[in-house]
């Protein structure tokens, strides 16, 4: 730990990962699940060392994997002075406590590394509100054992929130603060709501997608604005709205909180109130990081959860984004040896099978290149217009005026 302007800073933790493969996660599954965690892991700060897999018909109800692959793990720890391990699925309380009595360092699930950057991340009242109570709704069941856990001296990924300096802190007293954050909750979700029924009938739009596939790069590029974007997950918790005219219609345009795979519960609950901004939106922009090697996955997750929060059958325009990252192995006909296919056009990405995903709404862009953004506006522009004037009839005319000028 060392003090610096009178603020705190930890060291980077040292960290390995470890995952399962079994019937519902195959081995390429898992490799790509441990990759996006040590995404996760550098973001909350951590230096990841290792990782570890274990084929198994299901996790061990006791260790998560089995006894043999513990000590593999309990060897390399204590050769290699790491801090931290981290599980890629949700631990068991039992589960965290035997593995953690074995290993003698710090043990963090998924949820828990999720739930900590979000609470580095947050910056609004609102955001922290949300934040603080999914992460003592996480700790809840996890109490016998936890208070070293909750400790504020120890410091590091997973210990930062809320915490308790009072060891004898019991379930009552968590159960109170529940409550309490629950009441806090409501009361801003109802200023929230009263803002949004400000707004009156203009036309409403949000951008959803997975965690880091440039929903804010695309906000600043369509708004002018200066919102914080960083290549990172969950660079943006709280949601930013601003006014957009286009040609002669003005709208409002979200930028919203990032989906990913196995994202805990508690967040879902805590953060509905922020997805109301696409609940109640008139058109979703859903983003897709086309570069990405899973992004069907990524695509699949964020349907999903729009379904979970019943904005799925929304008018959506699909953009796939940083098609200049974009490449594929490609097998030739005549001897089936991979070729590397980058630079690939417009034309090509258009007659594709991804433009069947949404054929009448799709398109394909570079947010940071600048690349299709007009075809963009145009699309975004015809879809706000048709809900403009469904809302606002008597302008219809207007519109043809001044477009014909």
């Amino acid at each position: 730990m060392i003090e610096k302007n009178k603020k705190v800073q930890y060291l980077e933790e040292q960290a390995v990962l470890v995952g399962v493969i079994t019937q519902k996660q195959s081995e390429a599954d898992v490799k790509e699940y441990l990759d996006e965690l040590s995404f996760l892991a550098e973001t909350a700060g951590a230096i990841t060392h290792g990782r570890f897999t274990q084929k198994v018909d299901y996790p061990n109800p006791k260790t998560f994997v089995g006894k043999g692959k513990l000590q593999e793990i309990q060897k390399y720890v204590k050769s290699n002075s790491i801090d931290l391990v981290i599980f890629d699925d949700e631990l068991s309380p039992s589960q965290m406590r035997n593995i953690e009595r074995e290993l003698e360092v710090k043990i963090l699930d998924r949820s828990g590394l999720i739930l900590d950057i979000f609470a580095s991340r947050a910056q609004s009242s609102h955001a922290r509100t949300q934040v603080e109570l999914a992460q003592y709704q996480y700790l809840l069941p996890r109490l016998t054992k936890m208070w070293t856990h909750l400790d504020r001296q120890k410091g590091g990924i997973g210990m930062r929130g809320p915490g308790e300096t009072e060891i004898e802190t019991d379930r009552r007293i968590i159960g109170d603060k529940i409550a309490l954050l629950k009441k806090r909750l409501e009361k801003i979700d109802k200023q929230k709501s009263t803002q949004r029924q400000n707004r009156g009938k203009m036309v409403r739009v949000a951008l959803v997608g997975y965690t880091n596939v440039g929903k804010s790069t695309i906000l600043n590029l369509l708004g002018k604005e200066k919102v914080f974007a960083e290549n990172k997950l969950f660079a943006t918790l709280d949601t930013t709205v601003r006014k957009i005219v286009f040609q002669n219609i003005p709208f409002l345009l979200a930028d919203t909180v990032g989906f990913i795979r196995k994202l805990p519960h508690q967040l879902v609950e805590s953060f509905k109130s922020t997805l109301d901004e696409v609940r109640e939106a008139d058109l979703l922009l859903h983003i897709v990081d086309i570069s990405h090697p899973v992004f069907e996955d990524h695509y699949n997750t964020v349907n999903e959860t729009l379904k979970e929060i019943e904005a799925f059958d929304k008018p959506t325009i699909l953009i796939f984004n940083k098609i200049d990252a974009f490449s594929y192995v490609k097998k030739d006909d005549d001897d089936l040896t991979p070729v590397l296919r980058e630079n690939i056009s417009l034309t090509e990405l258009k007659n594709s099978w991804m433009n069947r995903m949404n054929e009448e709404n799709c398109i394909f862009i570079s947010a940071k290149g600048k690349l299709n953004i007009e075809e963009l506006r145009e699309k975004m522009y015809a879809q706000v217009k048709r809900i403009h004037i469904t809302r606002f009839p008597y302008n219809d005319f207007l519109y043809q005026n001044y477009e014909e000028q």
